[in-house]
């Protein structure tokens, strides 16, 4: 499912059982919109992850740790200042918003208790991390909105804190029997009604809460009839009554992808039923690091690629407006024939020309027919002859320069396509240094001066078919070369998508005859890891 107010209410929950009563023991920004929070409680330490990235906002306990800049960014340094030794009071959930507010009290500067609180909100690309001080005033926050970014609410220190109310909804933990049997007002689809009225709940738990009731998610709401309605209270206030109390069952349901192999399809804080095919989780902690930890890397390594990206696309762009040139210009000399022989005719036949003409008219032995050739009245026949056969062999020579050049031209785009579609398929940092070192070896790139060359430890992809076979996939143009040249054999067998660029894949059978399911597997291996 979606973070939604139940997936926070489930986090919620969590942190008030684990951390409250606990103390700030370390603070680290590893990167320019996520903290990591160490705390110290009787039962032992727990690392609270806060994201307020833009594609993947995020708050779980973890007991990963990442590597921190050697200089603390000014808003980490801030909450070591406010936080570092405060004690957790409490973490709360105002209204089943996205938002969790975690109140701390500690000594200032002169001994004096303090407050401060720590709101993190979690909506999407409105994400931010905000510390708010006892009189609700933002003290500072990890993203900065100004009023030229945002007309409904400026984040910047000093400025009062409030939570904006685009839309008018219920919270759906206080909902009436009576209000919500109520139709008065309301139309449009079932699901759409739940998610329209209520905060917190998102479309998927909406549909979920109507397949559960039976109903039929196509119908309007006004067209419902009373036994409709109750049921569809009935599946509504049973999900609230499992949010307030504290009844959450996280489970990831898995779905099969291209190779059917389970990967995560979906999650929910409260198990619905949605899939049979499912795991349950102890903790909604677990369950998010679990479930975001492929997308978070995915969504990372794209940002990571992103410079190696731009270069690699202007590269494309200059290569690909410079052979277009070329073929152009090679396309213009293809009249050179034509020069050619009208310079052999004017040999020919040019005693019979008289002087001053524009034009002759002349037999074409080569085609057996009359051609007639444009001529400089200032010049003889035999010196126009010499002005064509200059121009063809200053064609010619256009040709053969430009035939190298195209050739060189198209090898170094479908390179670079190459290196693009490599960039598709990293999956690790160790897999874009490859790229970079072979960007630099290129010129592509200019490597930094005294740079030593890393050991690489990027490897190609290594499956294994149904049937027992090893199937080897490059992700860059140094593995496939690899594979190609060095892993695989005589015996073995070879696959490339056709004229796109693409993963070498290898199929070891080491000189025995694959089976047609291997075969189908590698070339299925070749087609996903291509530019198709």
């Amino acid at each position: 499912m979606a973070f939604d107010g139940i997936t926070v209410a489930a986090v919620c929950a969590e942190l008030n059982r684990r951390i409250a009563g606990g103390r700030g023991y370390k603070i680290a920004q590893p990167e320019a919109d996520e903290l990591i929070m160490t705390i110290k409680t009787q039962q032992g330490q727990h690392r609270l992850f806060l994201s307020a990235d833009a594609s993947l906002p995020l708050v779980y306990l973890t007991q990963e740790n990442k590597q921190s800049p050697l200089t603390a960014p000014n808003f980490c340094m801030l909450l070591r200042k406010h936080l570092q030794n405060a004690r957790i009071v409490s973490v709360t959930q105002p209204g089943m918003e996205r938002i969790l507010r975690i109140r701390l009290e500690h000594l200032n500067e002169l001994g004096d208790p303090c407050e401060h609180t720590l709101v993190v909100e979690i909506m999407g690309k409105h994400s931010n991390i905000i510390l708010l001080d006892d009189e609700e005033k933002i003290v500072d926050s990890i993203k900065h909105i100004s009023s030229m970014v945002s007309s409904v609410r400026e984040v910047l220190p000093g400025r009062e804190y409030f939570v904006p109310e685009t839309r008018k909804k219920e919270n759906p933990l206080f909902a009436t029997k009576e209000d919500f049997l109520n139709t008065e007002g309301k139309n449009g689809e079932v699901a759409g009604m739940l998610v329209g009225l209520y905060t917190g709940i998102s479309p998927q738990m909406a549909n979920e809460i109507v397949r559960l009731s039976g109903v039929d998610n196509g119908q309007d709401v006004a067209s419902l009839d009373v036994e409709a309605r109750l049921r569809l209270w009935e599946s509504f206030s049973g999900v609230m009554y499992k949010v307030k109390a504290g009844e959450f069952s996280p489970c990831i349901y898995y779905e099969k992808d291209h190779f059917g192999d389970p990967v995560p399809g979906e999650y929910a804080a409260i198990d619905t039923g949605i899939l049979p095919e499912k795991k349950q989780f102890e903790s909604i902690s677990e369950l998010l690091y679990t479930f975001y930890a492929e997308k978070n890397r995915v969504v990372r390594i794209r940002q990571r690629s992103a410079d190696l990206r731009k270069v690699v696309q202007t590269a494309i762009e200059r290569i690909g407006k410079k052979l277009e040139l070329q073929e152009k210009q090679l396309k213009d000399t293809e009249k050179k024939e034509k020069y050619r022989v009208y310079g052999e005719l004017l040999q020919a036949y040019g005693y019979g020309i008289a002087a001053g003409e524009k034009e002759c008219e002349v037999f074409d032995y080569y085609k057996n027919e009359q051609v007639k050739i444009p001529l400089d009245p200032m010049l003889s026949a035999q010196e126009n002859a010499v002005k064509y056969f200059d121009k063809y062999g200053k064609l010619k020579r256009t040709a053969e320069a430009l035939g190298h050049l195209t050739v060189e031209s198209a090898a170094e785009l479908e390179h670079l396509k190459s290196i693009q579609t490599s960039l598709d398929i990293a999956v690790k940092e160790e897999d874009l240094k490859q790229i970079r070192m072979e960007m630099i070896e290129y010129g592509y790139l200019k490597g930094k001066q005294g740079e030593r060359k890393e050991k690489i430890k990027s490897k190609p992809l290594h499956y294994i078919s149904t049937d027992g076979y090893d199937i080897y996939v490059g992700k860059n143009n140094y593995q496939n070369e690899e594979l190609t040249f060095k892993l695989a054999t005589g015996g073995d067998w070879w696959f490339h998508a056709k004229k796109v660029p693409g993963s070498h894949v290898i199929l070891k059978t080491d000189g025995k005859e694959p089976t047609d399911l291997a075969y189908e597997e590698a070339a299925t291996l070749a087609a996903y890891y291509s530019q198709a």
